[in-house]
């Protein structure tokens, strides 16, 4: 298995934008990096797998959400570094737009917690960074009537 932490090259980070009736499904992440950050559902990519895959996959690990997924709307580097200066994470991340299906949502696998949320409800929790970037691109921030 290849290692999460100080890799030898980026990995491939895929999530799923799913909105229903105007709530956006997050996770309360439960591990490095982001842990303890709410953010869009998403895992590493498995050799031969596409995006579309990757992404439905995950949403059912971490959620118990059953997704279709569709064209990817986002992507962006995501590095952290130690004390040190030593890269101790690096992914670039794509995340798609999905449609639900079916289940209800729970945490499982990496998620702590998995929620439908809106924008109101996301001012009171820790979001991260990218996560709310993604959503005032897509105009789920409230501002917009396109989601």
């Amino acid at each position: 298995m290849r290692k999460k932490e100080y890799p030898d090259f980026p990995r491939v980070g895929v999530g799923a934008v799913v909105i229903k009736n105007r709530r956006v499904l997050l996770v309360k992440r439960g591990i490095q990096p982001s842990k303890g950050l709410w953010a869009i559902p998403g895992g590493n990519m498995k050799l031969g797998e596409t995006l579309k895959e990757t992404a439905e996959r995950e949403i059912l690990e971490e959620t118990g959400i059953s997704i279709e997924a569709k064209d990817p709307i986002y992507a962006f580097d995501f590095m952290e570094r130690d004390d040190e200066g030593g890269l101790r994470f690096h992914y670039v991340v794509v995340d798609l737009l999905a449609e639900y299906v079916s289940g209800e949502p729970h945490g499982a696998d990496d998620a702590l917690e998995a929620r439908w949320l809106n924008w109101e409800e996301l001012k009171n929790l820790p979001v991260s960074k990218n996560t709310l970037n993604l959503l005032r691109k897509i105009g789920f921030d409230g501002l917009s009537d396109s989601v």
